[in-house]
């Protein structure tokens, strides 16, 4: 049969089964393509002629069904379905009768009759459900697909500021390597200068005196000679009772120059030699700089240890961070980004420190110094670690008669849970400082929240005011750590996380503030330290930039001291000689500087021995040029001499008199007394010179809560950066 010809037996309001011959194909003006002569088409019923709509009708017009079976003609009985009879039949694959069943099993159409038979095993239900629950499933799909835009748009936004900060990076370091060899190059030719004016001074000084000797031979040669032609003349002519007298004054000179001293050996010599020793330097040329980076990214990397799980409270905890690639594998190297807080509910934050082990691995030591609700964030590259931030909830057990027996003794304990899920670094457990043994608790006492009693410190009123609340306005803070006091009246507060100096009156009015985040020089990255010159200039201490940079009084940068010698810089101060005195709390050593920048002296190491330190934090100068230094996790105040001869050491770790938790700022007064900030016990202690315990500065009305650096005022007060409370305070003292 001639495909487009009706069957012998149909009528026009008969469904036509069109037959594609052997060898033929078939068109169809709605679809491209041919139809395999295996194939026979049947074309759904529509009235005769069709209406142009509805849309599903012509649609389902144009729809050929292609069904896989042999060259028949079939002939469908007449019927004129409606739209939803469209929608919902289809023709059974077996018989290929019309029906509105579908098997869910085989995903085909099936009459009821197969339905029954081959498929009475498996779900059949009407074809209308079917295409519900499918459309119900593509819905899902679809919706699920659209909520990855969000997040990919806030990836993509988070990745291009990523790649603008490398790029600013580069173009910084790249600026970097410029500064530092035109730095280098301008020292060579000042040293060339300097060594070559060194040549001409000592040229003169040596060609002078042979100069000098020279011109005494020549005059002394030119008298003999003259006097000799005199008299060899007068020799040669007759002898005379006139030549007499002539002759006699020619003897008596020849016996005088015959006499004369003259310098006949050299008074100076030729040796005028350089000695270069540049082979060090060269050297030290062939390795000036390194690119430092790491392929550490935050979602990879992970915390573990004890500190994610328990403290003790006023005890340092330890949790460590193992930096990871992108595809999980362990970085071999240090100097990555990270950042950490333990911060209350209130915002307050908790002191610590980090040590990289340049191995890809990082200590977080923290001491929690009340109980409490807290969060411990950590961060690489300002992006939080995986299971950060971690929560902690610090407890306090019961007391030693109230506990059951197994308890021997009484502990403050810290237990982490992650807000975002559990970390598998967690699994592995870090060795946090004191793990080795048990340590047993005490309770706090009144003194050590800052609220001593009366009769320990019979002093009251001792706050005069308090300025600033958390914030980046001027006049708030985030994390303020260092504390300096001009004599003419000023006070300056090292505002860490918000990345400059804020200065005020004695009165606490706010005057000005400076700074700009960064990592080149005059910016600042985290400025930990500062202290006033005594000819006005500004010094302040860049934990993360790893230098100290100097400003004039007004704010404007002048220079940077201690770049590629200092670790992790943290209090600075002023000696009697102008020098600047660096804490380096990495490094545990303290620095002393000229202010051009040239090292005088350096002592100390890591450890607890006396003249060690464990995360030093600030220092300050007596009258005697002497420096005392707090020295945190030893939990005492060293007292030096300017060549780093150990003078004296007091404190210990306890909550008692004298006696210290982490001590932070110090300050002296002109007679010798010592007033230090005890960071762990929220309080501040005075000593006399002698290292006794005089008193505490009374903070009941105000508790203090992790104080950091501490000054003396010119008008005679304590000025202290209350860093958990984002605020500075000033108290009287000793009266």
């Amino acid at each position: 049969m001639e495909a487009g010809h009706p069957s012998p037996d149909s009528s026009s309001e008969e469904c036509t089964v069109l037959e594609a011959l052997s060898g033929k194909g078939l068109d169809c003006h709605t679809h491209t393509g041919k139809v395999g002569h295996t194939h026979t088409l049947i074309l759904l019923p529509s009235p005769n002629p069709p209406p142009p709509s509805p849309p599903t009708h012509t649609l389902l017009l144009h729809t050929l069904l292609l069904l896989h079976t042999h060259t028949t003609l079939h002939t469908l009985p007449p019927h004129t379905p409606s739209s939803t009879d469209m929608l919902t039949m289809c023709v059974c694959v077996c018989c290929l009768q019309v029906t509105a069943l579908y098997c869910s099993g085989c995903e085909v159409c099936v009459c009821e009759e197969c339905a029954s038979g081959e498929h009475a095993d498996h779900p059949t239900g009407p074809l209308l459900a079917a295409l519900e629950t499918h459309r119900d499933g593509l819905q899902e799909r679809l919706t699920a697909a659209q909520n990855r835009l969000p997040q990919i748009s806030e990836a993509l936004v988070s990745l291009r500021e990523i790649l603008q900060q490398l790029t600013n990076q580069r173009a910084l370091i790249e600026e970097d390597i410029h500064v530092s060899f035109e730095e280098l190059h301008k020292t060579l030719d000042v040293r060339k200068s300097v060594l070559l004016m060194e040549l001409e001074v000592t040229y003169g000084l040596k060609q002078k005196v042979l100069q000098a000797q020279l011109d005494t031979l020549l005059h002394g040669q030119g008298g003999i000679v003259d006097t000799c032609t005199q008299t060899e003349k007068a020799l040669s002519g007759e002898a005379s009772a006139a030549s007499l007298q002539a002759e006699r004054g020619l003897g008596e000179t020849l016996g005088e120059l015959a006499s004369q001293g003259l310098p006949f050996q050299a008074e100076e010599n030729d040796q005028l030699d350089l000695l270069m020793e540049a082979e060090g330097l060269r050297k030290s040329i062939h390795k000036l700089g390194t690119i430092i980076t790491t392929s550490a990214v935050a979602s990879q990397s992970e915390a573990s240890g004890l500190g994610l799980e328990q403290c003790i409270v006023g005890l340092p905890a330890c949790v460590t961070i193992t930096t990871r690639d992108k595809a999980g594998g362990p970085c071999r190297s240090g100097n990555a980004i990270l950042s950490a807080e333990v911060c209350t509910p209130d915002g307050s934050v908790a002191d610590g420190e980090i040590l990289d082990y340049k191995n890809g691995t990082y200590d977080f030591v923290y001491t929690v110094n009340k109980e409490g609700e807290f969060s411990l964030a950590l961060r690489l590259y300002d992006q939080h670690i995986k299971g950060s931030p971690f929560r902690l909830r610090v407890t306090r057990s019961p007391d030693p008669e109230e506990s059951p027996p197994t308890t021997t003794a009484t502990s403050l304990t810290a237990t982490a849970t992650t807000s975002t899920g559990s970390s598998e670094g967690a699994k592995r457990r870090g060795k946090s400082p004191g793990s080795g043994s048990k340590k047993k608790g005490s309770r706090r006492t009144g003194s050590a929240l800052g609220t001593p009693r009366r009769k320990e410190n019979p002093i009251e009123d001792d706050l005069i005011f308090r300025i600033g609340t958390k914030g980046r306005n001027k006049g708030e803070f985030t994390n303020l750590q260092g504390v300096s006091a001009s004599s003419s009246g000023r006070i300056l507060i090292a505002d860490s996380n918000n990345q400059c100096v804020q200065i005020f009156s004695n009165e606490g009015e706010f005057n000005s503030r400076f700074g700009v985040r960064g990592r080149s020089p005059g910016q600042l990255q985290r400025p930990t330290g500062v202290a006033v010159h005594p000819n006005g200039d500004i010094i302040i201490a860049d934990y993360d930039n790893k230098w100290v940079s100097i400003f004039s009084s007004e704010g404007k940068y002048k220079a940077k001291l201690g770049s590629g010698r200092l670790m992790g810089p943290k209090g600075v101060s002023v000696d009697q000689n102008g020098h600047v005195i660096v804490v380096d709390n990495k490094a545990c050593t303290v620095f002393i500087f000229q202010p051009t920048g040239k090292l005088v002296s350096k002592f100390g190491s890591r450890g607890n021995g006396d003249k060690q330190f464990a995360g030093p934090h600030f220092a300050a100068v007596n009258n005697n040029n002497e420096i005392i230094v707090t020295d945190f996790h030893n939990h005492s105040v060293k007292v030096f001499t300017p060549e780093g001869e150990l003078l004296l050491k007091f404190g210990s770790n306890g909550e008692g008199n004298g006696q210290f938790n982490a001590p932070t700022g110090v300050a002296v007064d002109v007679n010798g007394n010592i007033i230090v900030a005890d960071w762990g016990n929220s309080r501040i202690q005075v000593f006399d010179s002698s290292g006794s315990f005089l008193s505490y500065i009374n903070t009941s009305a105000d508790p203090l809560y992790g104080p950091q650096g501490l000054a003396l005022t010119s008008d005679g007060h304590v000025v202290v950066a209350d860093s958990g409370n984002h605020c500075f305070k000033v108290y009287r003292y000793l009266q």
